[in-house]
């Protein structure tokens, strides 16, 4: 009976153990099982590994008493003792001070989620700072090629040497050539002169276009459409007079100027503010005669335009043709009067002279043209010499590039005016 009592005892003891280690097991394995859940998501640290390696240790004599407190005929109590017999004597009391240190693990992890985000937006921003300073960059490079490109321009005036504008003025030097020395001893109107062979015994044939460089069309239908030989006659009026000779004379025509000079019915006919008149004085002719020849160089002579008064007039005509005569010139009397003494005066000069024989295009129509060149024809048969003299008139220059051509087959020839200087009869 007194071993029963001492028995009954215990047994209430054992029974009320065995929920607490129950309950107490089934807290820690929650426990245990949330913090290697945790671990799994969140990458615990290695001191929350430990934490949780040592609660597991400190966990295992649990299943031992479990396993004296159960019947042998449980089959879950033998695994439980084989995975850990050895850390049976670990106090319990170890658990509740460990479970709480992983109720800390998931507090820790937040705080290290929480400062990457920050460090993002400075980098974010670190390289939005540069931008700013590249837009001086592109500026410096577009500096950069402006004097780059500066530099570019100076070839270009290196290249224009190689291409020798003054070939032209090569060529009329090779059409008239005249020697450097030879040129200082030769008058003008030999120096300008075009070649002609002087032993060609056939008539000569003279033509003069007259008036040149107050038309451009003109002008230039004159000087790129009839032979070489065919003289040409520029108004000082006219602009670019230096130009015009210029062209005149690189096409291998010899140049002559008209000399305006006082009409019979002066003042309804003007031949132009630097004409020379019969009211003026000598000297004031001759400094009027000065700005005519002053306005180009290169010609061979002069032709007066108009002058039906002035060249009727010793007194007046003597002094002009001395100072022609005296600057090495020719002198073409135009016979704008059948009354002119200019050629006999300048004969008694002895001033290089040629006289017009016919004007072809007094009445400006085919007919009359035609006509007069074959007058010109027969003074040249009759005399040996013939000058011509026309007006730039589209007809006129038509119907003498047609008759040209002729004059080869007929026996006559095309001279330059200073072929036939001298070879005509005073009249």
């Amino acid at each position: 009976m007194g071993a029963d009592k001492k028995a009954g005892p215990k047994k209430p003891a054992a029974s009320g153990r065995v929920p607490l280690l129950l309950v107490a097991w089934a807290v820690v394995i929650g426990l245990v099982g949330g913090a290697v859940l945790w671990g799994h998501i969140a990458a615990p640290e290695p001191e929350s590994v430990e934490v949780i390696e040592a609660v597991r240790l400190a966990l295992e004599p649990a299943p031992a008493l479990m396993e004296e407190q159960r019947p042998p005929a449980e089959p879950a109590a033998p695994p439980v003792v084989a995975a850990a017999p050895a850390p049976a004597p670990m106090p319990p009391p170890s658990p509740p001070a460990e479970t709480a240190r992983p109720a800390q693990l998931p507090a820790e992890p937040p705080p290290a989620a929480t400062p990457p985000p920050p460090p993002e937006p400075p980098r974010t921003a670190a390289p939005e700072a540069p931008r700013p300073p590249e837009p001086p960059k592109p500026a410096a490079l577009q500096v950069a090629p402006a004097p780059a490109a500066v530099p570019a321009p100076p070839p270009t005036p290196a290249a224009v040497p190689p291409t020798p504008p003054p070939a032209p003025p090569a060529q009329t030097a090779a059409v008239m050539p005249r020697p450097t020395v030879r040129e200082a001893a030769q008058p003008p109107w030999l120096r300008y002169s075009r070649p002609f062979d002087a032993n060609d015994r056939r008539p000569r044939v003279a033509v003069i276009i007259s008036e040149l460089g107050l038309s451009s069309a003109a002008t230039t239908a004159a000087i790129q459409t009839t032979p070489a030989d065919i003289s040409l006659a520029f108004s000082p009026y006219a602009d670019s007079l230096d130009h015009w000779i210029g062209l005149a004379r690189a096409a291998g025509h010899e140049v002559l100027l008209n000399l305006p000079m006082e009409p019979i019915n002066f003042p309804a006919n003007d031949p132009g503010p630097r004409a020379l008149l019969t009211s003026l004085s000598a000297q004031q002719n001759l400094e009027r005669l000065d700005w005519v020849l002053g306005r180009v160089q290169g010609y061979v002579g002069v032709t007066n335009h108009m002058g039906s008064r002035f060249t009727t007039m010793p007194e007046v005509v003597k002094p002009v043709l001395s100072a022609i005569n005296d600057r090495g010139l020719m002198f073409v009397d135009s016979r704008a009067s059948t009354r002119s003494i200019a050629g006999k005066l300048a004969s008694d000069l002895g001033l290089p002279r040629a006289i017009n024989d016919r004007q072809i295009d007094q009445e400006a129509s085919r007919p009359a043209i035609d006509a007069r060149l074959v007058e010109i024809e027969r003074i040249a048969r009759e005399t040996g010499t013939a000058v011509a003299m026309a007006q730039p008139y589209p007809v006129s220059l038509e119907r003498l590039r047609e008759w040209l051509p002729t004059l080869e087959t007929k026996g006559l020839v095309l001279a330059p005016i200073t072929a036939v200087a001298n070879r005509q009869a005073d009249r």
